[in-house]
């Protein structure tokens, strides 16, 4: 199926691919991620009047009537840039869960880029599981009450809301009885312990003790949570591949350009066949992870079910794969120094590392494609 990007698509692109090179070099990254905040609060206010945050939502939220493949084109370019503002988790994914909850009030103050979101949708003993929750809400009155901990809750810090699953029926690992919960996120029993990623995120572990929530604090239905979140995870699955294909990307052609200036022997590194052949293989696995990225994004434009789940998870699969051995290779073929943080090399192959394992590996992600294509889980 061809895939072929609309006027207003490649304007958007290009829109980002300009503030990245004009504005978001690695000099500004690195002072970004050495601060305190760890990103930019001038630069969401600028994504703001650009548009971006409101691209992937209704016009009736504010927003542009776009969806996941729009948020996919900007965070493909912010991840040329290795950009550190939290757009998937506020954007893409806390958006994505207001949205499908009918949160318009919370969308138009996030779209006017007044409003941080972070979701715990990860608990210590779940590792990817997504319906293992031991966090409770028990019945309190009208309220509901929760215990629990979430774990690397990323922009957690910086957000005003926190978006977290918990039991509210069933046993620990039982898809139904699992509600969504929007709480301030400086409301009475919720602690945080932040720190750094070795990408230079930012997250948290969240302990929730006794936290009282009203009603008005569910998304969506009681015991529903699942019927939101896991299509917005896939959803958010697929634009990180985007985000992916550009950091591969900048892989790729930081690396092209260090063994075409890089001379062994008198000669440019880029002479010798052995790198020309890795360099075609590094460039393949980075075009099909564009190509599977898209083609998830599409599937979750469409809607939700099987097929946006199945292609969420193939392509997280390959692009877990392969971007661990696109980065790699760069690494290798910039010899030591490419370990080293002075080179903007090591901090991509970080970043490419860090989105491997986010909403699960390649591992699980293959189990997963299975199981949902009809065959046994491995």
């Amino acid at each position: 199926m061809p895939f072929a990007l609309t006027d207003e698509q490649r304007l958007l692109q290009e829109s980002v691919d300009r503030f990245v090179e004009r504005d978001y070099g690695f000099d500004v990254r690195t002072r970004l991620a050495e601060s305190e905040r760890g990103w930019s609060a001038e630069n969401w206010s600028r994504f703001a009047e650009l548009g971006w945050l409101g691209v992937p939502f209704g016009e009736a939220a504010g927003g542009y009537g776009g969806g996941p493949v729009e948020a996919g084109l900007i965070a493909e370019g912010l991840g040329k840039g290795l950009a550190v503002e939290p757009y998937l988790w506020t954007v893409v994914l806390g958006g994505g869960l207001l949205a499908r909850a009918g949160r318009t009030d919370l969308l138009q103050e996030l779209i006017a880029g007044r409003l941080q979101l972070a979701t715990g949708f990860a608990e210590p003993q779940a590792r990817y599981a997504l319906h293992d929750v031991a966090t409770k809400a028990e019945r309190s009155g009208g309220d509901h009450v929760l215990s629990g901990q979430k774990a690397v809750v990323f922009n957690a810090r910086s957000a005003d809301w926190l978006i977290v699953p918990a039991r509210t029926a069933g046993g620990r690992t039982d898809s139904r009885g699992i509600t969504l919960f929007l709480l301030p996120a400086g409301a009475n029993g919720i602690a945080l312990r932040p720190y750094r990623t070795m990408d230079d995120g930012r997250a948290a572990e969240l302990t929730l003790t006794g936290v009282r929530a009203g009603g008005d604090a569910v998304l969506g239905a009681v015991d529903g949570g699942m019927a939101l979140l896991e299509p917005a995870i896939d959803a958010a699955t697929a634009v990180l591949c985007c985000e992916a294909a550009g950091v591969m990307e900048a892989l790729v052609s930081q690396t092209r350009e260090y063994i075409g200036t890089r001379k062994q022997f008198g000669v440019p590194l880029s002479s010798f066949q052995v790198l020309q052949h890795r360099m075609a293989e590094m460039f393949i696995h980075k075009e099909q992870t564009q190509s599977m990225a898209y083609m998830a994004a599409v599937r979750a434009a469409a809607g939700n079910g099987p097929a946006a789940s199945r292609a969420a998870s193939a392509a997280k699969a390959y692009a877990g794969e392969k971007g661990k051995l696109v980065g790699q290779e760069a690494i290798q073929m910039h010899g030591g120094m490419g370990m080293t943080r002075e080179m903007p090399i090591s901090a991509f192959f970080k970043r490419i590392t860090m989105i491997g394992s986010l909403f699960g590996d390649a591992d699980h992600h293959l189990d997963r494609f299975a199981g949902l294509s009809g065959g046994r889980a491995g």
